[in-house]
């Protein structure tokens, strides 16, 4: 093993920490490691992305598909910068991922060929952990810290390692200084659980509520059945965030579905009618849509005590793992469902799916949109996985395909970044090659990277056990980024028709175009049959409106700079769990 170099013992730690495949875009300073991976038989695994921003986020898709740590790949300059995009999607959305970026300066530092301070590139998005390796013993604490922090931290960080240290020779026995080899690959996760008082008072405040609400986000995931006992037992409705949306089964007759400017009115309408809000792992940016300040007494759960209270105001803070801290508290509220208020949401949940199906079976020209994903629904396989892209698409996922338990969906939540889905849905693939994963993206994210990640998907299908792997684009030629309800003569711009179905053709895909909406289900069929990864093409509506939710009691909002308004509100208003008229406090 004399000739064993740095880059060598960077597999060795990566195999330790079990770590499958990493991601990233070959570079002159990254490739003594990447030559290193290719000599690794697979394990781990080097999938080479078409840029540096997809490696990133396949890194972060593979965290957030299977829950371990993510890892990418590229060279300094412009490819470490093509990086951020996808650790800050990890860091927004608390995904750990480890960068291990290659680093090449021989001349002057300060004008150097792509040179860029790393430190300062990746201090703000791995904030948590930035590190340069120097020496060869240096090297394998370094990544084991990276690891164990972002772990902890369920965070992005990032570890620069000198093209010259990467060819560097080392010894077989590396010297046991500055705590080198000190640190076992791996951590247990701790148990964690609020105080009895913290859990005392949080029952006691719920268990008083006469109409509960419980707004479930990803942090949730696991406690699913805790969830449903708890709103058995108090007669609570129940929201969930976009992230949230895949914890539950959709199909609940309580479940009011996604919360926010892209759900439905039936969370709107719970958010308006609760007396009391029970929090659970979400971190919802869409705080129009939760109730009015000194509308409800709130319970927030949370394993980061640091995101407690910062979206809404709360009265018990829970700082602990959702499933725990739930078993908990169901030990300590009492049975005492509301049945008025459970019908009450059970109404509202019926009314807004019926309005679903209406809006899906609107004519449209081509297709609606809507009718795309709702055909979906009914046909998609319960072991599979969704990956969604930012755009329109999101909108219709939200409200039109409901999730089974038992299959994984994930998107760009907190960040908002176009160009996740089939990044996402490659590291999906990838970790369960066994399995089905679809992808559902707009025209817009296809031309930006989608197109070019095709060729990932071509080169990798034939090693998977169940080749299906079906790419949704749904293509209506706007290149605004607005859509949702305006004429086609009022874009000011189209984005080029681009046949994405014979593209993949092409590439020795299955291909499939649709303009007719009698054909969209027979589409889905043929494509979910396919002996291959498949792009569906529907040709839908740009004008299709957006329609998002009112904000419950919305007319009232501008009064609540006024405590007292508040009050009333609470005393006199929503004693019925419906929504009133401005006019009614007056």
């Amino acid at each position: 093993m004399a000739d064993r170099t740095v880059a060598d013992l960077v597999v060795e730690r990566l195999r330790a920490w079990r770590v499958p495949r990493a991601f990233g875009y070959p570079g002159a300073a990254i490739a003594p490691l990447v030559a290193a991976l290719d000599d690794a038989g697979g394990d781990p695994e080097f999938i080479p992305a078409r840029h540096e921003e997809t490696a990133a986020f396949m890194a972060t898709g593979h965290a957030k598909f299977t829950g371990e740590i993510g890892v990418c790949l590229a060279t300094q300059g412009p490819a470490a910068v093509h990086l951020l995009n996808g650790l800050y999607d990890a860091k927004l959305d608390s995904k750990p991922v480890v960068a291990i970026v290659g680093e090449d300066v021989t001349g002057p530092l300060g004008g150097a060929h792509e040179e860029i301070g790393l430190s300062r590139l990746f201090g703000d998005v791995c904030n948590q952990f930035v590190r340069y390796g120097r020496t060869p013993d240096q090297v394998p604490v370094l990544l084991d810290q990276a690891f164990r922090t972002a772990a902890a931290t369920r965070s992005p960080t990032c570890v620069v390692l000198p093209h010259a240290l990467q060819l560097a020779a080392v010894p077989d026995l590396l010297p046991q200084t500055a705590g080198v080899m000190s640190a076992t690959p791996g951590e247990p996760l701790a148990r964690v659980l609020p105080h009895d008082a913290d859990l005392d008072a949080a029952a006691s405040l719920i268990g008083t509520g006469q109409r509960v609400a419980i707004l479930v986000g990803q942090g949730a995931h696991g406690a699913a059945g805790e969830v449903i006992a708890l709103a058995d037992r108090l007669g609570a409705g129940v929201a969930t965030s976009l992230l949230g949306k895949p914890v539950l089964d959709e199909r609940l007759p309580f479940h009011t579905g996604v919360l926010g400017e892209v759900g439905t009115t039936a969370a709107a309408q719970l958010m308006g009618g609760c007396d009391t809000l029970l929090m659970v792992g979400t971190n919802d940016p869409w705080t129009d849509w939760f109730p009015m300040p000194g509308q409800v007494r709130t319970v927030q759960i949370d394993i980061d005590g640091r995101r407690i209270g910062t979206r809404y105001p709360v009265d018990v803070p829970l700082v602990g793992d959702a499933a725990e801290t739930l078993r908990a508290l169901l030990a300590r509220v009492p049975d005492r469902p509301n049945a008025q208020w459970r019908g009450v949401v059970e109404s509202s949940v019926d009314r807004w799916r019926d309005a679903a199906a209406e809006r899906a079976a609107a004519p449209a020209e081509p297709v609606n949109p809507q009718l795309v994903l709702h055909e979906l629904s009914a046909r998609l396989p319960r072991n599979g996985s969704v990956a969604v892209d930012v755009g329109s698409v999101i909108y219709w996922y939200a409200r039109h395909l409901q999730l089974p338990p038992g299959v994984r969906a994930q998107l760009c939540g907190t960040l908002g970044s176009m160009g996740c889905a089939l990044p996402y849905a490659v590291a999906a693939k990838l970790a369960r090659p066994d399995e089905p994963v679809i992808a559902l993206l707009g025209d817009g994210a296809m031309q930006l990277n989608g197109l070019a990640e095709l060729i990932t998907v071509a080169h990798h299908w034939q090693e998977w056990r169940d080749p299906r792997l079906v790419v949704l684009v749904l293509n209506n030629r706007d290149q605004s980024g607005m859509g949702g309800g305006r004429p086609p003569g009022a874009f000011a711009a189209r984005r080029p028709d681009v046949p994405y179905a014979g593209w993949a053709r092409l590439l020795g895909l299955h291909g499939v175009r649709v303009d007719r909406p009698d054909l969209v289900g027979p589409a889905w069929d043929e494509v979910l049959a396919a002996d291959r990864p498949s792009v569906l093409e529907a040709v839908v509506d740009p004008a299709v409106a957006l329609d998002p939710p009112e904000p419950a009691l919305a007319d009232l909002r501008g009064l609540f700079a006024d405590g007292d308004a508040a009050r009333r509100v609470r005393e006199r208003v929503l004693e019925t769990g419906t929504a009133v008229e401005a006019s009614d406090l007056v």
